[in-house]
């Protein structure tokens, strides 16, 4: 089964600072039938005004993923770490028993991310925090894991059992990915058009996929794709 979810049906808010497009049920927006993906939890499409961000606030027991799409985020925590993720980068927050952040656009463009939240195995634990450069030359034409709640990836680790991988196709390019049919992909282009197993998949559309033990992704036009692949 691979159902899309256009773009422009997704819930959100724009409050000025940040235009918010949200997958799945999320602050104000609530769709009993959109409530998350397996463990996948949150999957938000945030645009940040230059020189704005979001102040420090308190998160707990979740796994949060940031893609960065354009321009760059600044983040601190209470745990002390400082670090800026770049366009094409990954950083990851194990929340743990309690943690507070900040992430601000201290660019002069307006940065865009994708922030994944993935529910932990878990509960409790030290908070951790981590990024990592993930260059696209090195995606090109195949999935490259990004964060994962296995050891044995070369990866930004998750507690969560899960993966979040990432791929560039060209256009007329296809990539096959093999997937248990019994867990639950999501895939979001963050630029550009593919075809997954057939359903045409805009720009920032989702892609909800189970019960197939392979998926072809083929590119209509060059494409960046994030894909949560979760229990």
């Amino acid at each position: 089964m691979i159902e899309r979810r256009p773009f422009a049906t997704l819930g959100g808010a724009n409050h000025g600072w940040l235009n918010a497009k949200h997958h799945f049920s999320f602050a104000n927006y609530y769709d009993p039938k959109r409530m998350g993906w397996g463990s996948l939890r949150v999957w938000n499409d945030d645009e940040i005004e230059a020189g704005a961000g979001f102040p420090p606030h308190p998160h707990a027991d979740m796994e949060i993923i940031t893609y960065v799409r354009d321009g760059a985020i600044t983040h601190k925590d209470s745990m002390g770490n400082t670090g800026r993720t770049e366009a094409g980068d990954v950083q990851v927050m194990s929340a743990g028993s309690g943690v507070r952040h900040s992430e601000y656009n201290q660019e002069n463009e307006t940065t865009r991310i994708f922030q994944i939240w993935i529910q932990p195995t878990t509960h409790g634990g030290t908070p951790s925090w981590g990024a990592r450069p993930f260059p696209k030359d090195a995606r090109s034409g195949r999935f490259v894991t990004l964060a994962s709640g296995s050891a044995e990836d070369d990866a930004l680790p998750i507690r969560a059992n899960a993966r979040v991988l990432g791929a560039t196709v060209k256009a007329g390019e296809r990539l096959t990915l093999t997937l248990d049919p019994t867990r639950h992909a999501y895939l979001v282009p963050a630029k550009g058009v593919v075809d997954v197993g057939g359903v045409r998949i805009q720009a920032r559309d989702g892609a909800a996929i189970t019960d197939v033990a392979s998926v072809d992704i083929v590119g209509i036009e060059d494409a960046e794709v994030v894909l949560v692949d979760a229990a």
